[in-house]
C-alpha cells in the first residue's frame, strides 16, 4: 500500500512530491557537524546590524551581501543555531529539486523529470550544498528557476501569447540572482549557448526535411530572430543595473587570493571535485552517464524518422550540455589568463543540468525494472558520501564544538565569576582569531571578557576581529579577573607569549585540552 501511495504522489505532484524528500533529506542530522571557518562568516556577518553589516559589505564579502541579509532576517526570525543556519540551504535543495523535476519534465516527460530530481538529491556536491551554511544551494535554485523562465519566454514568444512580461521577469530574475551570487552571470550567458545552438539545430533540421521533402511535417522553429533579440535585451538591461555590483565586488579579488592557477589540481577539481564530491568513482560513473545520455539523444533525433520524443530530449541536451559546461570551461580559461577565480564550489549552478544529463541516460534504459534497477544503483553509491558530511568533524575536521563543549564543562558558572578570554588564531587562517568559535558557540562563552582584542570586525568593516600586543594590552584588563582562558589553534598561536603575561601577573596554568586542530589552556590567579 505504501508504494502504491508513493507512486500516486510522485505521479500526481512529482514536483512537490520530490522536492518535499529533498529537504528532508537534505536536512537531517544537519545539526551534528561542527560550524567551520566559512560558516562563521555566515554566522558573523548576519548577526551584525545593518549599519554594521553595510560597512563590511564595502569593504569584503560583497559578493554574498544579499545573502548575508537574507540570513539577517532568517536569524531575526529563528534565532541562530548551527541547524537554523544550515535549514535555509536544506530548503533551497527542495525547493531545487522540484524545479528540476519541473525541467526535466517539460523537456523530456514525466519520467525524465522524476528521475533527474532523484539523481539530483543524490549527487556528492548537492548533498553538501544541503548541509552547508553558506549560498550555494540557493544558487542552484536560481539557475534552474532562471532556465525555467527562459524557456516559458521563448516558448511564449514563439506562441505569440504574453511574450514581453516573461522576458521582462527574466531579466529582473536575472539582476536578482547576479546580485545574490556573480558567478550566476555564467547562467545567463550559457543560456545565449542554448539558444544559438537550438537555432542551428532548427536550421539544421529544416535543411535535412527540404531535402527529403518532408518540411510541411516539422513544428516551428522554437528560436527564431525574435527571441535571440528579446533575450539580449533582457541580458543588457539586467548587466546594465548590476554593473556598479560587479565593480564593487571586482574591487574585493584580493578575496580569491588563495585560489591557485590552473594545474593538474584543477583537472582532479573538474572532474571529481566539482559535481562529484571528490568520490572518484561516482565521478567516472557520472560522467561516464552524462556521455552516454548525450550520445544517445543525439542518435535518436539524427534517424530518418525521429519521433516527439527524440526532439525534446535532443532539446535538453542542447539546455544542460551549456549550463554545464560554459561555467566551468569560462572559469579556468579565466584562471588560466591569470584572474584566478575557479573553485570547486562556485560550479554549483550547474548541479542541476548535471542530473538532467544523467537522468537521460537513466531514462534511456528498458525494461522499466531495469531503470528502477539503476535509480536504486545511484542511491546505494550515494550512501557513503550521504553519511560522511553528516559526521560530527566533516567540515575540514572542524572540532570547534568540540572546544566550546570543553569551555561550557569546565568553566565556572557562578554569577559572581570573573572569567576572561584570550583568542589566538585559527588553524590555517592566521590572521583570523578563535573569537569565531566564540560567534559559532555563544552559548559556551557569554559573560566572558575578551582580554586581547583592540578593535572588532564590525568597527573595522571587515569581517574578523584584531588582537593587540599581549604583553601590553592584556595585563591592563585583568584587574578583576580570576580565570583566564586561552583558546586558538595549534600552531602559529600567541599562547606562549599569553602564558608568559599571565605568569608575570600572578595566574598559573590549571589545565591544557588538545581537541583536532584547537587547543585550550586554562590559567587561575
Amino acid at each position: 500500500m505504501l508504494a502504491i501511495a508513493i507512486r500516486n504522489a510522485v505521479v500526481r505532484t512529482p514536483e512537490i512530491t520530490v522536492g518535499a524528500a529533498g529537504v528532508v533529506v537534505a536536512a537531517a542530522f544537519t545539526w551534528v557537524p561542527s560550524v567551520w571557518y566559512d560558516e562563521a562568516a555566515t554566522v558573523t556577518s548576519a548577526q551584525r546590524s545593518w549599519p554594521a553589516l553595510w560597512a563590511e559589505l564595502q569593504n569584503v564579502d560583497a559578493v554574498h551581501g544579499l545573502y548575508y541579509a537574507l540570513m539577517h532576517v532568517w536569524f531575526w526570525l529563528v534565532g541562530y543555531t548551527p541547524f537554523t543556519l544550515r535549514l535555509p540551504s536544506a530548503l533551497a535543495i527542495g525547493v531545487a529539486a522540484g524545479l528540476v523535476v519541473a525541467l526535466g519534465r517539460r523537456l523530456g516527460g514525466l519520467r525524465l523529470g522524476v528521475v533527474s530530481g532523484i539523481v539530483f538529491l543524490l549527487l556528492p556536491r548537492v548533498t553538501w550544498a544541503g548541509t552547508e551554511g553558506r549560498p550555494y544551494a540557493t544558487v542552484t535554485t536560481l539557475a534552474v528557476l532562471l532556465t525555467l523562465v527562459g524557456l516559458t519566454a521563448v516558448r511564449r514568444t514563439r506562441a505569440r501569447r504574453h511574450a514581453t512580461r516573461w522576458w521582462v521577469v527574466y531579466g529582473v530574475l536575472a539582476a536578482l540572482s547576479v546580485l545574490f551570487n556573480v558567478y550566476l552571470a555564467l547562467a545567463v550567458v550559457s543560456h545565449g549557448v542554448v539558444l544559438a545552438w537550438t537555432l542551428a539545430g532548427d536550421r539544421a533540421a529544416q535543411r535535412r526535411a527540404s531535402v527529403t521533402e518532408r518540411s510541411g511535417a516539422l513544428p516551428a522553429p522554437l528560436v527564431d530572430r525574435r527571441v535571440l533579440v528579446r533575450w539580449a535585451a533582457a541580458a543588457v538591461a539586467a548587466a546594465v543595473v548590476v554593473l556598479p555590483f560587479i565593480v564593487l565586488a571586482a574591487g574585493q579579488a584580493k578575496q580569491v587570493d588563495w585560489i591557485t592557477g590552473v594545474g593538474w589540481a584543477t583537472l582532479r577539481q573538474v572532474f571529481s571535485t566539482a559535481w562529484f564530491g571528490a568520490v572518484y568513482p561516482y565521478a567516472a560513473l557520472g560522467w561516464a552517464l552524462m556521455a552516454v545520455g548525450v550520445v544517445l539523444a543525439v542518435r535518436a533525433v539524427r534517424r530518418g524518422d525521429p519521433g516527439t520524443r527524440d526532439v525534446l530530449r535532443m532539446q535538453a541536451v542542447r539546455v544542460a550540455v551549456p549550463l554545464t559546461l560554459v561555467p566551468t570551461v569560462l572559469l579556468v580559461a579565466a584562471t588560466a589568463a591569470g584572474e584566478h577565480l575557479y573553485s570547486p564550489k562556485y560550479a554549483s549552478l550547474s548541479l542541476p543540468f548535471v542530473a538532467l544529463l544523467i537522468g537521460l541516460a537513466i531514462t534511456a534504459i528498458r525494461p522499466r525494472r531495469w531503470l528502477a534497477a539503476a535509480v536504486v544503483g545511484m542511491l546505494l553509491v550515494s550512501v557513503p558520501t550521504g553519511t560522511t558530511v553528516r559526521l560530527p568533524h566533516a567540515k575540514q575536521d572542524s572540532h570547534w564544538a568540540n572546544a566550546a563543549r570543553i569551555v561550557e564543562s569546565q568553566r565556572n558558572w557562578a554569577t559572581d565569576a570573573d572569567e576572561g578570554v584570550v583568542y589566538g588564531s585559527v588553524w590555517e587562517h592566521p590572521t583570523t582569531t578563535a573569537q569565531v568559535i566564540a560567534d559559532t558557540y555563544p552559548d559556551a562563552f557569554s559573560g566572558m571578557r575578551d582580554l586581547a582584542v583592540t578593535e572588532t570586525g564590525a568597527e573595522r568593516g571587515q569581517l574578523w576581529d584584531v588582537n593587540g600586543d599581549i604583553a601590553s594590552t592584556v595585563p591592563s584588563r585583568l584587574s578583576d579577573i580570576q580565570t583566564v582562558w586561552f583558546v586558538g589553534g595549534k600552531s602559529r598561536n600567541i599562547r606562549p607569549q599569553v602564558t608568559e603575561t599571565l605568569v608575570a601577573q600572578g595566574f598559573h596554568v590549571v589545565r591544557y585540552w588538545h581537541t583536532g586542530t584547537v587547543i585550550i589552556w586554562k590559567y587561575s590567579r
